[in-house]
């Protein structure tokens, strides 16, 4: 155990994926069932220790990062500015997806068999959507993991708890302590990511192999290329320009989140690694960092909300022959922004899709036809999440003159589950 304690995090992360891909050719090639069902439940395991931390760690988070708000100075001005840079990213990041689908034709040609797939049992609808931010049973937003719903909850408990005031210091106090055991244990299951890793990515290779990329190759290859146009240009682009930092340094410094977020696909699971690395290593202000990485882990999501619905639009538009036109393209870019918190932060974009298909009233089946390939796209789409909600801080902490250059310049050691550096992700004492 020591000497892999003594192995970088990413090195065994990197492992792990090697590891996952080599042994699910081999359950595939060899039609090894019980090595395929054992990479299946390592994988499913990890995802479910994953989504178990969910419902706390994002109430918590949201009631304290709200509460927290007090602590900064002009709070309003902070989330506005965390807000816009949130919509301006998402409509930078829809305008790649579209520009890729109307260059490449991703769904034209394809001859998959349509007649067959069948509409997701959970779909978005923009009533749905809306009606469903509220929910009508407290303790069935919890056990669904509602996290949309759940967010709710803690902005307006968050919310009134600041208008009580000293009254609820009390609730904000257990709060506190709930949030840092949850993300204590969070880290633990973090650190058995690479062993998460080996079984979703051997997972994924044993159940489709490459097969399924084959009629699906270039909306496939489209979706990792526009989240690598995001990732490598339009964010770094960003970050050089209007936060005068260097990207590749900002790039290095993130890449612990990035990597693990690649394989767990949840921004909420990778969220305590995020914050750490928002705070610790780009120098983003604790008591800022505390609120805009939980508001982004569920609302920022330019991979699964912004390139992926586009272009998935375009390819089932093109699979059933339906037109589109700019009106169309306009509204693809609306929900993309507007609608971006339907997603909240698991694993999948399905319901962000379907809400975008439906809106365009576009066949709900066609979303059935990507659900196969969903896991591979999935894991790139997440990483441009994180990215996303790392790179908006750095912008508003950079235009407020609160963005600590010395420690963002800092060569810095690469970021490890359960380093000190997790302190990050305590929540301020109150002033």
């Amino acid at each position: 155990m020591t000497r892999l304690k003594r192995i970088p995090f990413s090195l065994q992360l990197l492992a792990g994926l090697v590891l996952g891909v080599a042994l699910g050719l081999l359950a595939r090639a060899g039609e090894i069932a019980w090595l395929g069902d054992t990479l299946t439940q390592i994988g499913s395991i990890f995802v479910s220790l994953l989504k178990l931390a969910v419902p706390p760690l994002v109430f918590t988070a949201v009631v304290v990062s709200v509460a927290n708000l007090r602590n900064v100075g002009g709070a309003a001005r902070l989330a506005g500015k965390t807000l816009g840079w949130f919509l301006v990213t998402s409509l930078l990041a829809v305008a790649v997806g579209l520009g890729l689908g109307l260059l490449t034709n991703p769904g034209r040609g394809v001859t998959l068999a349509a007649e067959g797939a069948k509409a997701p049992e959970h779909v978005g609808g923009w009533s749905d959507f809306l009606t469903g931010i509220v929910p009508t049973n407290v303790v069935e937003a919890f056990s669904e993991v509602n996290v949309l719903q759940i967010v709710f909850l803690g902005v307006v408990l968050g919310a009134a708890a600041l208008a009580v005031g000293e009254k609820a210091e009390p609730f904000l106090t257990f709060n506190r302590s709930v949030l840092e055991l949850v993300q204590k244990a969070l880290w633990w299951v973090i650190r058995l990511a690479p062993l998460g890793t080996l079984g979703l990515v051997g997972k994924a290779v044993t159940t489709y192999g490459w097969d399924l990329l084959a009629p699906l190759a270039t909306f496939s290859l489209d979706v990792y290329i526009g989240c690598f146009i995001v990732l490598l240009v339009i964010y770094p682009a960003l970050l050089f320009f209007v936060g005068r930092v260097n990207p590749a340094r900002f790039l290095r410094k993130a890449w612990p989140a990035l990597e693990l977020a690649f394989v767990s696909r949840s921004s909420v699971g990778t969220m305590p690694l995020t914050q750490q690395v928002v705070t610790e290593r780009l120098g983003v202000p604790r008591d800022y960092a505390s609120f805009a990485v939980p508001f982004g882990a569920t609302t920022k999501m330019d991979g699964c909300a912004a390139v992926y619905p586009a272009l998935a639009a375009i390819f089932v538009a093109q699979v059933f022959g339906v037109p589109l036109g700019v009106g169309d393209y306009l509204l693809i870019a609306f929900v993309s922004v507007i609608g971006s918190a339907a997603t909240a932060g698991l694993t999948g974009a399905t319901v962000m899709l379907t809400l975008t298909l439906s809106t365009l009233g576009l066949p709900l089946e066609g979303a059935g036809l990507l659900l196969a390939i969903d896991p591979i796209l999935d894991m790139i789409r997440t990483a441009t999440n994180v990215a996303g909600q790392m790179v908006v801080p750095v912008l508003v902490a950079r235009s407020e003159g609160t963005l600590d250059q010395a420690v963002f310049d800092a060569p810095g050691e690469p970021a490890e589950p359960g380093k000190p550096a997790e302190s990050a992700l305590r929540a301020p004492a109150p002033a």
